[in-house]
């Protein structure tokens, strides 16, 4: 009887585990796209058949051998609430209550994008009065992948705007879906995916990496994906040489094959360097090599082993013996890196980390007891003593990332974070993102690459993107200047610029000069609407403000043309506009000009001086007094003199 029961109970567990669910993107509360197909997802036992419904509508698919299904329901107007459901042949299935047709917008980003409701300028009451029933939010979660997964965790839910559920939202994204529920009257839905200090290239897809050109890295995460163990040589080998390129050591001289050159000192705890009681390492941020040495009899060394170096801020690259054995980044991830056998020897043994720090604090986080060797029988080799260091000279610079990196990969977030979203139906995506790209060469064309890539995933080859431009942060400029943060905003104009389906958001003169995150984001989140409402919804207002279309020789001087001014164009406290240069070829040729603006014209006086172009607003963290009369900033460019 018992065994009679435990079977019935086995089968029942069966069937109960194989009803048919719903993927978490179509939750209660969701908000599903208006005007196109609508696409749903999720799971069911291997060819099972499944109907899916939605209002009137109705459509049925078999599972897949891997128990996956997809179907897709006609097109529908804004308008709800609607019961969606998934039901197998048995009528056994899931519902998803309170659904609205409406318009979806997928926010994504950096920290200035993650920044929640409750950070940011007036937060509190923003919070406190956030109340619509016809927002919905989803957030969804923060991981990495080294290939696309096909789905959200579970537990990701929509949810509906209140003062509770605002408050750890985006900012920006919330302030700008706000904005357009009054002008667009229908529901939203608001997806939030963002990860502070990220660049760009983990969001963008593993083909849009290799459009352009990042082929070895690329090659390098597929081998990584097969074999992690050859990926972390091959890809020591690659910093090896960026190495070699920046200190020219030769071949067999490095530090990994000969540390006896540099000057050590013994590490004096496992802690951050920080705390060592040092007045050099009191607010140290740079790299530092470490080293242990560890002696092995012959049986220990036959077989493989795993390295284990606890958590080390921020980023380490780790060398046994010589070879590469482990990269990582992340000021919570604990190093465990595997070691084949045949890299181990009887004897003495070198475990060399270049560790790398570049805020807070840095090196090894401890406790000492989470360092050892751990053999292929399972025997622990204690590594919490013993450690030596020595600084290396600023002047190497910052090293390269491996492509799993989380924030500097290659596809590592997008696998995790939006190749789950598939195809689900979207509006429009907000991006706000580029801190950690600055002095890293060809933006705009990685941004084109990324914008082709997601639209090809979402189904949508004009899906409108919304490219805020880096606030001002940084030293102000009292005479012109080269400035990285400058490069990269004139990267994201010319990205922008060159896609029809891409608008410019200029956030220059929202920032603040010594907090890379500006509280301002209900600016942000305004003109992100506006942006919106002009390339997504055809409104007739210039959606991007002044737009700088040439520069051409007239008379006595040098005329500026812009497009998309409201109004007219108008200098704040002050006859002149401020923030304009006259560029010869070289940087040293740059000079503050005198300049005037009028109607949809700025006018620069001849200083009789060489010029050949015209730059403006070209520093870290510009002072600048030109709007037209929306009022929005005429943003920062650099244009040749035609």
């Amino acid at each position: 009887m018992k065994r009679a029961a435990a079977l019935a109970a086995l089968v029942m567990s069966a069937q109960v585990a194989a009803q048919p669910t719903l993927d978490p993107l179509f939750s209660d509360h969701a908000v599903l796209q208006r005007g196109r197909p609508i696409a749903v997802w999720g799971t069911a036992a291997p060819s099972e058949r499944v109907t899916v419904t939605l209002g009137s509508a109705s459509a049925s698919a078999r599972a897949g051998r891997d128990g996956r299904w997809r179907v897709a329901l006609p097109a529908m107007d804004a308008g709800g609430p609607y019961t969606l459901s998934a039901a197998g042949a048995s009528g056994a299935g899931v519902q998803a209550q309170d659904l609205q047709i409406g318009d979806v917008w997928l926010c994504s980003g950096q920290s200035n994008m993650e920044w929640p409701v409750s950070q940011a300028l007036n937060g509190g009451n923003e919070a406190q009065n956030a109340q619509d029933g016809l927002v919905r939010i989803l957030t969804v979660p923060q991981r990495t992948a080294i290939a696309p997964e096909v789905s959200l965790p579970t537990e990701v839910r929509w949810q509906t705007v209140s003062p509770e559920t605002i408050r750890d939202f985006s900012a920006a994204c919330w302030f700008m879906v706000r904005d357009l529920r009054q002008s667009q009257d229908v529901p939203i839905g608001a997806i939030d995916a963002s990860w502070g200090g990220t660049r760009i290239r983990p969001w963008m897809s593993e083909a849009a990496v290799r459009a352009v050109g990042d082929v070895e890295d690329a090659e390098l995460l597929a081998l990584h994906r097969r074999d992690p163990v050859a990926a972390a040589r091959r890809f020591g080998e690659a910093w090896g040489r960026w190495w070699r390129e920046r200190t020219g050591d030769s071949a067999g001289a490095e530090p990994w094959r000969d540390s006896s050159r540099l000057a050590w000192r013994p590490v004096p705890s496992i802690s951050p360097w920080e705390q060592w009681g040092d007045p050099a390492f009191a607010d140290f941020n740079g790299s530092v090599w470490v080293r242990r040495k560890v002696v092995l009899t012959e049986a220990e060394a036959s077989g493989g082993a795993t390295l284990s170096l606890g958590v080390i801020d921020d980023l380490d690259q780790t060398f046994v013996n010589g070879v590469g054995v482990g990269s990582s980044f992340g000021w919570a991830l604990a190093r465990e890196y595997r070691l084949p056998p045949g890299l181990l020897r009887a004897g003495e043994n070198e475990i060399l980390v270049n560790i790398g720090d570049s805020w807070g604090f840095g090196g090894f986080q401890g406790p000492a007891e989470r360092l050892r060797l751990t053999l292929s029988d399972g025997t622990p080799k204690p590594l919490g003593e013993g450690w030596e260091y020595s600084v290396v000279d600023p002047s190497v610079g910052t090293p390269p990332r491996a492509p799993w990196d989380s924030h500097a990969g290659v596809a590592t977030i997008y696998n995790g974070m939006i190749a789950p979203l598939r195809d689900f139906g979207l509006r429009g995506v907000a991006w706000y993102q580029g801190e950690s790209d600055v002095g890293v060469p060809g933006y705009a064309g990685r941004l084109a690459a990324f914008m082709a890539a997601w639209r090809d995933q979402f189904d949508a080859p004009r899906l409108p993107f919304l490219i805020v431009s880096l606030a001002n942060f940084g030293s102000f400029a009292t005479t012109p200047v080269a400035s990285g943060w400058a490069e990269l905003r004139e990267q994201q104009r010319l990205g922008a610029d060159r896609d029809p389906n891409a608008a410019l958001v200029v956030a220059m003169d929202l920032g603040e000069r010594t907090d890379i995150h500006p509280p301002n984001k209900q600016e942000v989140g305004r003109r992100l609407a506006r942006a919106a409402r002009a390339l997504a919804y055809g409104a007739a207002e210039p959606g991007s403000g002044p737009e700088i279309l040439r520069a051409r020789r007239s008379g006595e001087g040098v005329v500026l043309e812009f497009a998309g001014v409201t109004g007219s164009l108008r200098t704040w406290s002050g006859e002149r506009a401020l923030a304009f240069e006259l560029c010869a070829e070289a940087q040293e040729s740059c000079r503050f000009a005198d300049a005037t603006a009028a109607g949809t014209i700025v006018r620069i006086a001849d200083d009789g001086r060489p010029a050949t172009r015209v730059r403006y607003a070209w520093a870290d963290s510009p002072v600048t007094n030109l709007y037209d009369e929306a009022p929005l900033p005429v943003g920062p460019f650099e244009v040749p003199i035609e």
